[in-house]
């Protein structure tokens, strides 16, 4: 009997163990390619998330937009990172709850910054940027390459 109970153990184990093997090469091509989709994670952080961040990060220095064009400009801004924190979730980017907890932050923060934008509110849209930045800071130290 203990022999019986001993092999179902080391059976079951392995089982895991392969589980957690397969699974874990699947997460990897999760987050660095979506299942159907062409564009690779780094591309879309590349051409989307970094061009807006920044941009949005510059408009939002100092005395803030200089005028009507630069506040619709930062509104473009935080729209795009809205939708990227959307993105990072379809077609099966998301890999684990780290990234999950990033990109919702990452919504919230941008709707926030959105709204205080939409407002001319300059306060609250750093105060909601930094919400935005946080959320990258929290996903690349989990997942962004060595």
């Amino acid at each position: 009997m203990y022999g019986r109970r001993c092999a179902v153990t080391v059976a079951l184990l392995a089982a895991v163990g392969i589980g957690f093997v397969f699974a874990g090469g699947s997460l990897l091509a999760q987050k660095a390619k979506g299942k159907t989709r062409a564009a690779a994670t780094k591309y879309l952080m590349r051409g989307i998330n970094q061009p807006n961040c920044k941009g949005l990060g510059d408009l939002l220095k100092d005395s803030g937009p200089a005028d009507d064009k630069a506040w619709d400009t930062a509104a473009c801004h935080a729209s795009v990172l809205n939708e990227m924190g959307h993105l990072l979730m379809d077609d099966g980017r998301c890999p684990d709850g780290d990234w999950a907890g990033a990109a919702k932050s990452l919504r919230e923060g941008s709707a926030a910054v959105l709204a205080a934008v939409e407002k001319k509110d300059l306060t609250a849209a750093n105060t909601a940027f930094k919400t935005v930045t946080g959320a990258c800071a929290s996903c690349h130290k989990a997942h962004r390459s060595k």
